[in-house]
């Protein structure tokens, strides 16, 4: 699958249309409640003070993350929500998230340290970008997770 076709939005939770919010509200229940079969609140009351990224491919969102400014999440800024739909995983799409969820992070809030709680079978994926554990495995509604920190240089 290419990835050219990709089209990413930018915005904050007072511009997301009403079906953007439903697109985004979808796709993560499909991937963290019902392939992860993980029945679990998503809704955290964050997403007002996010800055959520999509990615569309023809049209259809297949990606999605949000960011956080220092002091949100973790006291460090943070990206979180990392998804991509089944359909396109190993397409590139996800690398193509995570650099601009990078680099959105360091346009709005500046280089700085971004922490993440990445399920640990994500770790390869995260090292890609440079991000290394930090302290111990714990259980987050049941599935593994780790701290990791991607240093500003």
């Amino acid at each position: 699958m290419q990835t050219n076709n990709f089209k990413s939005v930018v915005k904050k939770f007072n511009e997301l249309t009403l079906y953007e919010l439903y697109e985004i509200m979808q796709l993560r229940n499909e991937i963290f409640i019902v392939e992860q079969n993980c029945p679990y609140q998503d809704l955290d009351n964050k997403d007002f003070k996010a800055t959520h990224i999509l990615v569309y491919l023809d049209g259809k969102l297949v990606a999605y993350s949000r960011i956080f400014d220092v002091g949100i999440t973790f006291k460090e800024a943070s990206i979180g929500r990392v998804i991509t739909h089944k359909k396109v995983r190993s397409s590139g799409i996800g690398k193509l998230l995570m650099e601009k969820s990078i680099e959105t992070l360091y346009e709005l809030y500046g280089k700085q340290n971004i922490r993440i709680g990445a399920q640990y079978y994500a770790i390869p994926f995260y090292k890609k970008f440079n991000f290394v554990t930090e302290g111990e495995v714990y259980l987050e509604d049941g599935i593994k997770h780790i701290e990791m920190i991607k240093h500003a240089k």
